[in-house]
């Protein structure tokens, strides 16, 4: 797992900014989701043109993060990245940021017949879960996927970020969530990168600007406290 800290001048600049440390840290579990990227097999399993070998390490994290949040009354969102009908439509990635050769292993690897766009089986998937899949890095980019107009269905309006990888799919869907008026967290030990270097700056430039990074355990704290009644 990544090793990271807020450090102590973020914290002093998001409390100048927004008068506390934490502003999504007390959390409604009844209209909050828990979002997970693009944890398939192109991306977690070893060997995978995509592979993010972190992304094994935080399985765990997300399993008692989604477990907590069911608990709780809350959402658990599975988000796969598809290949499908994206060949003509998104043909800047494919045939100018891509070899020939590792675009044709993308799309292969990554449609929704291939095991590579099954989830990593170690994850704690529930029949009552949902399932998206998208077309783009961002989930919510317009057109991407249905889950804008699922989640606001469900009175979802604050979301909890976790997946891979922290600096391309997550941040991506992260800062057009939050474009879109919802309340954004970016789970820190929920998230995996290629390095820790990119890890830890994708989570300072969202906290600074787009939303809020919490630990699974303060995730979690504050599922509890908002579930908690208080005294009439």
């Amino acid at each position: 797992m990544h090793r990271f800290t807020l450090p102590q001048d973020a914290i002093a600049r998001a409390v100048a900014n927004r008068g506390a440390a934490h502003v999504f840290g007390k959390l409604d579990p009844a209209h909050t989701a828990l979002i997970v990227i693009d944890m398939q097999n192109y991306f977690v399993a070893p060997g995978y043109q995509g592979e993010v070998p972190m992304a094994r390490e935080i399985v765990p994290a997300i399993n008692r993060l989604a477990a907590s949040m069911r608990a709780a009354g809350g959402r658990v969102v599975w988000v796969q990245n598809s290949t499908d009908d994206t060949r003509q439509s998104w043909s800047v990635v494919h045939d100018h940021l891509m070899t020939p050769e590792r675009r044709e292993r993308r799309w292969a690897t990554m449609d929704e017949s291939d095991p590579g766009f099954q989830l990593w089986p170690a994850l704690d998937v529930q029949a009552g879960d949902d399932r998206i899949v998208k077309k783009r890095y961002s989930a919510f980019l317009q057109g991407a996927s249905p889950i804008e107009p699922h989640l606001r269905g469900h009175g979802v309006d604050t979301l909890l970020f976790t997946g891979t990888a922290t600096n391309v799919c997550c941040e991506s869907s992260a800062r057009d969530a939050m474009m879109l008026n919802f309340k954004v967290v970016m789970i820190s030990d929920g998230c995996a990168a290629n390095s820790d270097e990119m890890h830890a700056a994708s989570l300072l430039g969202f906290y600074a600007i787009f939303g809020d990074v919490l630990t699974v355990d303060e995730a979690i704290a504050g599922l509890r406290v908002a579930s908690i009644p208080t005294a009439a």
